[in-house]
């Protein structure tokens, strides 16, 4: 395979398309294709199909760094460094994360992505996923308007090369596609029935049982296996099951009398995995830590470890093949979308990892699954299956983005667009994609994200913070309806985030109603009229408030939360645009008690680097609970209230950045005869750090004056009138719409006599 597609990397600049099967050597293409940019001084950008194996390209292409290139990581765990970024040699991100930096192109922070000369797509048939596919086709497709990058398009498991070729305009002497004769070690891949049952746990040991009954013969034959399960729980619960039952099948496995084993199985960090290893069994997922991935995928490879329990990441760019392997769940649970079917290229993509070259002949792939769905599995076997694109599910969304940008401006601008899509090669007929597109702008007119006329689109405020956001539109509409709603309290803004379209299909199961109860309590506030997802997920959000999320829902807690961060301040940024500085701190504060969980009173400290939920308590503790008073506090109270000597000095430093309001009252007389009328102008200055701000001014608690403006300094009216009153209480209010600051009120009275 090598020796066929090579020639068409390094002699040719053409866009390259290749599906061969798993194992056969696709990462070398990979690789030589971004060695043939390095060497002409240009820059590669390496889309990875998931987060976790960006890490692994990392730690994989430190060779790159050994040369003298630069390899920079860009996903949304991990702090952009644009300057890094921008000087990178190889650049690695999700399709996710290129989607957003490509929509910030013209911003200093991600300029970077204009000027990559070559993309290479790892497992292209990303493009067929749900919801994740329309991203991959619009990212690429706004790579080639952007800078036009050489594209390398690979995949494992794809039907309708052609087509996918057609749509990247690779010649024909760059289109591969290798059939299964060129997989190192022949393939017998089959599906296997259990019988399903009314519970749940008690199926998952059904399909294990089956999936051992496959297993055990390999393994009296020194072979190895490797299973693949629906969550990071289920590996470790299947480890130590099958511990057991290998034992009572007496199944020669393991390394007990093997004293070195012992001595090096101590460095592992995860105590049930330490013992589990020591039997020939172990277990992999992302949420293990990287030292003790890289021992179990060392172990597995030289087969110290006969069976192997893994989420889908392994099936997804690490070699580790099995001379077995087995789909024992083909329904998954997701924290966002709830119980999901496995792609079909998924499975596809697992089943290619049995057969380990230079060790075994042929290799042997099962799928474990319902009889109802016997026949479908068998088809998919047998057939395979093309990829499709998945755009049309989310076209209002991305044409939202595309204008908003600006690379649409008009209905036949939108025309040529969607023919750059892959979209419109599978659609085929002009007119029903004529007549989709159509739809889908008058969508967004109706909705308010765009403004036409006559042939000219324009996108609207709301559009553009849309597409800033990474909104969904549905979500969007409702932030921008709330902007202008009657003072939402933090309940109404926590609906609002659980209702989301992005938590749409969150489910929640049986075991965790009390959980959810015992947070929300019962009753017309505790969110009874939610569907059981979204109070889930109010759920989820309300107890991260004081940081005590209970134990029946932490295993989808933490997904949730980084998503419902991530709305609250999109929220926030609706408030601010369209509603008024109030409402936007409030979000704004929330959002930081979402992330910290600390009390409302302390967590104006997080708005001071370097301090988090840990050190904003132990200051609360000292009653140094506001960011006002830490400006005051001397570096000796900070040290008595816990924090070390350089962490005080440093807080009390950082601190002084932040906005210090100083409002000048001398130009407001102490009293006013009645009937007679003054204005007068109050100065109000930060003599600390500037800050967007917005002021209002009451009298007697009626609004005079406000207004939105960057302190800074400025000056406001006070208009005072002596009516039949005995006194006038002018109060002033600062509130930081961007910050999760208090607001400051300060008032004096005027004497009417």
């Amino acid at each position: 395979m090598q020796s066929a597609a090579l020639p068409a990397v390094l002699e040719s600049d053409a866009n390259l398309v290749l599906a061969s099967p798993t194992a056969s050597g696709k990462t070398a293409i990979a690789e030589a294709a971004i060695a043939k940019t390095l060497s002409a001084g240009g820059t590669a950008c390496f889309l990875a199909p998931m987060r976790a194996l960006t890490n692994e390209k990392e730690r994989e292409w430190a060779r790159f760094e050994a040369l003298g290139y630069t390899v920079e990581v860009v996903t949304g765990e991990r702090d952009l460094d644009p300057a890094r970024a921008r000087r990178a040699d190889v650049l690695v991100m999700t399709p996710e994360k290129a989607d957003s930096a490509t929509r910030k192109h013209d911003s200093r922070r991600y300029d970077f992505v204009t000027e990559v000369d070559t993309v290479v797509i790892d497992e292209v048939h990303l493009l067929d996923s749900d919801r994740r596919g329309s991203v991959l086709e619009v990212t690429i497709a706004r790579f080639r308007r952007l800078c036009d990058p050489r594209i390398v398009a690979l995949s494992a498991t794809m039907q309708n090369v052609a087509e996918v070729a057609d749509w990247l305009d690779a010649p024909e002497s760059a289109t591969f596609a290798f059939d299964d004769s060129y997989r190192p070690v022949p393939l017998e891949a089959g599906v296997e029935t259990y019988t399903h049952g009314d519970n749940a746990f008690a199926d998952k040991y059904r399909r294990l049982y089956r999936a051992l009954d496959l297993v055990e013969p390999h393994l009296r034959e020194d072979g190895q296996a490797l299973v693949f399960v629906a969550s990071r729980q289920d590996t470790v619960r299947a480890a130590e099951k099958t511990r057991d039952e290998l034992a009572e099948r007496d199944v020669p496995v393991g390394a007990r009398g093997d004293y070195d084993f012992h001595t090096d199985a101590e460095a592992l960090s995860d105590d049930t995995l330490r013992q589990s290893v020591l039997d020939g069994v172990g277990f992999h997922h992302a949420g293990l830590a990287t030292e003790d991935k890289n021992l179990v995928e060392e172990w597995f490879r030289d087969g110290t470890l006969d069976v192997l329990f893994s989420t889908s990441t392994l099936a997804w760019g690490v070699n580790l093949p099995a001379r077995c392997v087995v789909i024992r769940d083909t329904k998954l649970h997701d924290p966002l979308d709830g119980e999901v079917e496995m792609s079909p290229l998924d499975v596809l993509q697992m089943l290619g990892r049995a057969g380990r070259p230079e060790y075994d002949d042929v290799g042997y792939a099962w799928v474990v699954c319902d009889r109802s769905d016997e026949r479908r599995y068998r088809r998919l076997l047998a057939e395979g299956r093309p990829i499709e694109s998945r755009l049309a599910d989310d076209l209002e969304t991305h044409l939202n983005a595309e204008i908003a940008l600006g690379t649409i401006t008009s209905i036949s601008g939108a025309m040529d667009w969607i023919g750059s899509t892959f979209f419109a090669v599978r659609a085929g007929d002009d007119r029903d994609v004529r007549a989709t597109v159509v739809a889908a702008i008058e969508g967004l007119v109706e909705h308010g994200f765009v403004e036409r006329d006559g042939d000219r689109l324009e996108s609207t405020a709301r559009g553009r913070l849309a597409s800033k956001l990474y909104l969904r539109l549905q979500t969007a509409h409702r932030f921008a309806r709330i902007a202008t709603e009657d003072d939402p309290n933090d309940r109404d803004l926590l609906r609002a985030i659980a209702t989301a379209e992005e938590f749409d299909s969150v489910s929640a199961r049986s075991a965790e109603s009390d959980a959810i109860e015992a947070v929300l309590g019962t009753g017309a506030n505790a969110g009874e009229d939610l569907d059981a997802g979204a109070r889930k997920v109010l759920a989820i959000c309300e107890a991260s408030l004081s940081g005590t999320i209970p134990a029946a829902l932490k295993s989808d807690a933490w997904v949730i939360k980084q998503n419902a961060l991530r709305l609250c301040n999109a929220l926030a940024a609706f408030l601010d645009r369209f509603g008024t500085p109030e409402r936007a701190n409030r979000a704004r504060r929330l959002e930081a008690r979402l992330e910290h969980g600390i009390s409302a009173d302390a967590i104006g400290l997080t708005a001071v680097d370097g301090i988090g939920a840990s050190r904003a308590r132990k200051l609360a503790a000292s009653e140094i609970a506001s960011p006002w008073a830490l400006q005051s506090a001397s570096i000796e109270s900070l040290e008595a209230a816990g924090l070390s000597a350089g962490v005080a000095e440093r807080v009390h430093e950082q601190s002084q950045e932040l906005p210090a309001i100083d409002i000048d009252w001398e130009g407001l007389p102490d009293r006013i005869a009645p009937g007679d009328q003054e204005i007068r102008e109050l100065p109000i200055e930060s003599v600390g750090g500037g800050a967007h701000a917005g002021i209002r001014v009451t009298a007697n608690g009626r609004e005079m004056t406000s207004d939105e403006t960057y302190l800074g300094e400025t000056t406001v009216p006070i208009a005072l009138f002596g009516a039949d009153t005995d006194a006038i209480e002018i109060e002033i209010s600062v509130t930081f719409p961007r910050e999760p600051l208090p607001t400051v009120r300060e008032s004096r009275t005027v004497v009417v006599e």
